[in-house]
């Protein structure tokens, strides 16, 4: 007897075209409906040091891709995994946020929120990273790590996993502006220093 999971199968990943923009950013496109996640992961109240992540998604001809979706996802600072809207509400800490490229004038995502703590031995502050574009049938995976946490970095299993030469594009850089600590993060998907995607 057929159950219903051998006659409906697993509803294939769609990212073909510009639905993100309407369905899952509809705030910063200006559209009248929610947001259910936006570029802000962290409050005024959240524990930890407050950062924001600043970049760019670039083709293989070096350009800059003005219809992806970048989606986030980190620890706080402490280390916790954020489970429940109660718990995001008590920190003042969402732990996961998404943009789209298409509404800043440099095509590039931006995020405020706090620099991750450690899970435990073996790895480094990180954010969990989801590429969404035009044309890109899957969703891409990837990681990023801080420029300023060598030591944490070299003991990191799946950092240290990543051939030595290709390691840099998983790490981002440090600078300070005028709005404070930024770490610049740009993801290459094709070309001779593509940015490594994980296969998950």
């Amino acid at each position: 007897m057929s159950t219903p999971e051998t006659l409906l199968p697993q509803t294939p990943s769609q990212t073909v075209g510009p639905y993100f923009a309407v369905a899952l950013t509809p705030q910063q496109y200006r559209y009248d409906h929610g947001s259910a996640y936006t570029p802000v992961l962290a409050g005024p109240q959240a524990a930890g040091e407050h950062i924001r992540i600043l970049g760019q998604v670039l083709d293989g001809a070096g350009q800059p891709v003005k219809d992806a979706m970048i989606e986030i996802g980190q620890l706080d600072a402490l280390g916790r995994e954020i489970t429940t809207a109660e718990q995001a509400a008590a920190l003042d800490f969402r732990g996961f946020g998404r943009c789209g490229t298409g509404t800043d004038a440099g095509m590039r995502f931006h995020f405020s929120t706090v620099k991750p703590g450690s899970a435990g031995p073996g790895e480094a502050p990180h954010i969990e990273v989801i590429v969404l574009m035009r044309g890109l049938l899957s969703h891409a995976f990837t990681r990023l790590y801080f420029d300023d946490e060598a030591a944490a970095n070299a003991e990191d299993r799946l950092l240290q996993s990543v051939p030595a030469e290709r390691r840099a594009t998983l790490v981002a850089r440090r600078e300070t502006d005028v709005s404070g600590v930024v770490y610049r993060f740009d993801i290459r998907m094709q070309g001779p220093h593509e940015t490594v995607f994980f296969d998950l």
